[in-house]
């Protein structure tokens, strides 16, 4: 059975026409004719070639790879037991899953303070991204989560000035951040600003730093969506042609006059502008952070993507080396706004497979006794099995999860939501639940309570749906650690998890069903 699905996908838009007879291999329809106007992406690639390599339409989607992996979270169960309770004492009357505590501290002084264990690990300069920021960092500020801020953002901002090859002032930027920490409450959450090779150029996160106040940085080795640097559309020629000038890769040329002249024809509508990729060596990277330290960075991060292993013990080994205070692993298959569609699907290490590996290698780190980061692991997460699963299987190392299309869709369906309300055309699916955002929104009664009727008013709605779908996680996620007895974080463990099939077993290290205290088991009955 194939794991990949070839040739035909909503993603770039395409279709077989015979789809219920098709060749696994390929993909292609099992009768190929002779007159078909080409639905399929290789008929599609017949006439719009290279623009097909990308999921489509830019900047109102995001997608994530389709490929159905040999093993997966959904290969592990929850498992408990009935005796005590971990993080609280054990009274039936105190041990509700109510009093279950989600707040965590990290960084070197424990001094950064989150009340969930989960991260946007990185929302950049794609439309989605922009076009949704405000639900996003006001929703992220108000639930006390950390949110990071993607790369290039400065350099595709028009209004940014940039002089001698350095940012002075921005907007988009400043916005970004400012949008975050005018909603902060009680010191919870934290606002990052990342950085690829051409921010690094830019000095972006000095500027970060020194004129916003930011406090955390991070330093990208890539995401599991992609191992190349990141990529947006371009349908503005002038536009292009200022990303041209900044240093960035523009495919084709905006400069060249036939290709100016095929644009203005309608030949093609967008351009594509892509980032470099980064050359790691312990030397730069070293010379990085003493660089950000003396800018004045409180915090150090490191994110990393689905690369080979040997990548991914050097990940490790620098953040622990370097004494960071984050570092965030992403695997394959990653959520995007703009990646090459094959690359998500076909390109690095999965995520049981990646995560397993974090944690063997960050149990070796501890044992020789060094400095261990805080670490997150991100790909594909988006509900409170797959977060605890995803803390037990790194557990005790892992102390985050790193999220992004689904935090993004609840900040969309919040914002279409309001925009229902004042335009009145709500639909009959969310129409039953009320027509105003207090009876929609099952969190706006506390919410309004929190913040005051004024603030609240104040909120928009994305922000709304982000807070609202961080509630059910947060309630969902307490439900399961009290049915394991788990009262704070910390008491997660990786005997919390059971493996379903032998293949799971042998690549986590996770005990197979079967085996599950099976020596304890035949104790207690032959007692």
């Amino acid at each position: 059975m194939s794991l990949s699905k070839t040739n035909a996908t909503a993603a770039t838009l395409t279709k077989n026409r015979t789809e219920g007879s098709v060749i696994p291999a390929s993909g292609m329809c099992a009768t190929c004719v002779d007159g078909c106007i080409g639905m399929c992406e290789i008929g599609k690639s017949a006439y719009r070639g290279h623009e097909v390599i990308y999921p489509q339409p830019f900047g109102v989607i995001t997608s994530a790879g389709e490929k159905a992996y040999p093993v997966d979270y959904s290969h592990f169960n929850i498992i408990s037991g009935v005796i005590g309770a971990q993080g609280i004492e054990a009274d039936s009357d105190k041990a509700i899953f109510p009093n279950v505590k989600l707040e965590l501290a990290i960084g070197h002084d424990k001094g950064l303070k989150f009340k969930y264990p989960w991260v946007i690990s990185g929302i950049g300069s794609t439309d989605i991204a922009k076009n949704n920021w405000e639900g996003l960092a006001i929703g992220s500020a108000i639930s006390g989560t950390p949110l990071t801020i993607g790369e290039n953002v400065v350099g595709m901002d028009p209004q940014a000035v940039i002089k001698n090859g350095r940012v002075m002032d921005t907007v988009d930027l400043k916005r970004r951040v400012k949008l975050y920490m005018d909603s902060q409450h009680d010191g919870y959450g934290a606002i990052i600003v990342q950085a690829n090779v051409e921010d690094t150029r830019l000095g972006v996160q000095e500027y970060a730093i020194e004129k916003l106040g930011v406090t955390c940085v991070e330093l990208k080795w890539g995401q599991g969506a992609k191992n190349i640097g990141g990529e947006v559309k371009i349908r503005d020629l002038k536009k292009a042609q200022m990303l041209y000038d900044r240093g960035y890769v523009l495919l084709p040329n905006p400069m060249d006059p036939n290709v100016i002249k095929a644009f203005e024809k309608g030949a093609f509508k967008e351009f594509e502008r892509h980032s470099r990729v980064g050359m790691v060596s312990e030397e730069g990277f070293a010379q990085r952070v003493e660089e950000l330290r003396k800018a004045g960075a409180k915090y150090i991060f490191l994110k990393t993507g689905a690369y080979r292993p040997a990548a991914l013990a050097l990940a490790m080994k620098f953040a622990s080396k370097y004494k960071l205070d984050l570092l965030t692993v992403d695997a394959a298959g990653g959520g995007t706004g703009m990646s090459p569609w094959k690359m998500m699907n076909e390109w690095g290490v999965p995520p049981v497979e990646l995560h397993s590996l974090v944690y063997k290698y960050a149990k070796m780190l501890a044992e020789k006794k060094a400095h261990l980061p805080a670490i997150a692991v991100g790909g594909g997460f988006s509900f409170e099995d797959q977060i605890f699963k995803g803390l037990s299987m790194g557990a005790p190392f892992v102390k985050m999860i790193g999220m992004a299309r689904a935090p993004i869709a609840a900040a969309m369906v919040g914002k279409t939501i309001g925009r229902a309300i004042d335009e009145n055309q709500l639909p009959v699916y969310v129409e039953r639940f009320g027509s105003s955002k207090d009876e929609i929104f099952v969190t706006a009664a506390s919410l309004r309570k929190e913040l005051g009727d004024a603030e609240f008013e104040k909120l928009p709605t994305g922000a709304i749906g982000l807070y609202t779908y961080y509630e059910r996680l947060a309630q969902g996620l307490r439900q399961l650690m009290a049915g394991c007895r788990k009262f704070t974080l910390d008491n997660i463990s990786r005997d919390d998890l059971m493996s379903l099939t032998k293949e799971a077993t042998d690549i986590s290290g996770i005990t197979y069903a079967m085996d599950v205290d099976k020596a304890e088991a035949e104790k207690i009955i032959k007692s």
